[in-house]
């Protein structure tokens, strides 16, 4: 017995445990805070990946609106809800195709797919105002032909009979509760971003930029849920803005300005507060 006690305790010494666990693996010493990005960068203009990066937006933003209007129409169409995947199915469409697309374009564009994502990743000082603007106008195009092909498929009287997927307040609610749902769901989606994406936790953690596609994903799941019944979740101005194009009603346009000054103000909200309360950036770049 007295033996085999030894070679176990040899064997448990000859290979030492190269990644510690716990709190003793995260460490910062491969860490180092990025500098922010220049407002304006005019050497992105004379470069192929800058216009890559706008096309990598378009497309993944037209795939987006291009599969979650045409949920939405299909379970609008049906007459029984129970036949439909309802609004679980369609906050799963919604929350599958971020985590899909995040995943596809990260690594090309950074996976915004949503301009007031880019909104607050530019108040971080994330990325130069130049991208931020091609970004945008680039994602707002692809939403428009991505509803537009929907309503291509499915007919201008059908399409605008079901509603176009545009994005209201619903009866019942204010335009006070639509746009308070809108702000806290955008911070909740942008505050998600910024920790899944963070570099520091990149530093400590080699897995985090492996899986943070599917946090972004959860976290657009989580608000659709919520939301839906409220305003049908914008969160996204680029998708309101697609849809309420294409269906062209009052109806999509009376609360429209809800869905840009909502998103916009959550995502401003989570840049100052991961920032400035939780790595308090400013306060490092003084000392």
């Amino acid at each position: 017995m007295e033996g085999k006690e030894e070679d176990v305790r040899l064997g448990a010494n000859k290979f030492t445990e190269r990644q510690p666990i716990g709190t003793s693996a995260q460490t910062d010493k491969d860490y180092k805070e990025p500098p922010p990005a220049p407002l304006f960068e005019p050497g992105e203009l004379s470069s192929w990946s800058f216009y890559r990066a706008g096309i990598a937006e378009f497309i993944a933003t037209f795939l987006f609106l291009y599969i979650t209007v045409l949920t939405v129409m299909g379970v609008v169409k049906s007459p029984t809800k129970c036949g439909t995947v309802g609004i679980q199915g369609i906050a799963w469409a919604f929350g599958g195709m971020i985590f899909a697309l995040v995943y596809c374009t990260a690594g090309i564009s950074g996976g915004h797919i949503n301009p007031a994502v880019t909104f607050g990743l530019l108040l971080a000082r994330k990325l130069s105002l130049t991208r931020a603007v091609f970004y945008m106008v680039m994602q707002t195009l692809g939403a428009i032909c991505g509803a537009g092909v929907v309503k291509g498929f499915m007919g201008k009287n059908q399409f605008n009979t079901l509603g176009g997927g545009a994005n209201s307040v619903a009866h019942g609610y204010t335009k006070g509760s639509g746009l308070g749902a809108e702000i806290v769901g955008t911070f909740v989606l942008v505050y998600t971003v910024f920790s899944a994406t963070d570099a520091k936790r990149s530093a400590r953690d080699s897995h985090v930029p492996i899986l943070a596609p599917l946090p972004i994903g959860f976290a657009v799941f989580l608000v659709h849920l919520a939301t839906i019944p409220i305003t049908g979740t914008g969160i996204n101005p680029a998708r309101s803005l697609g849809a309420a194009i294409i269906y062209n009603k009052d109806h999509a346009w009376n609360d429209h300005w809800i869905f840009w000054v909502g998103p916009f103000i959550g995502a401003a909200l989570a840049a100052v507060y991961h920032q400035i309360v939780i790595r308090a950036i400013p306060f490092k770049s003084r000392s």
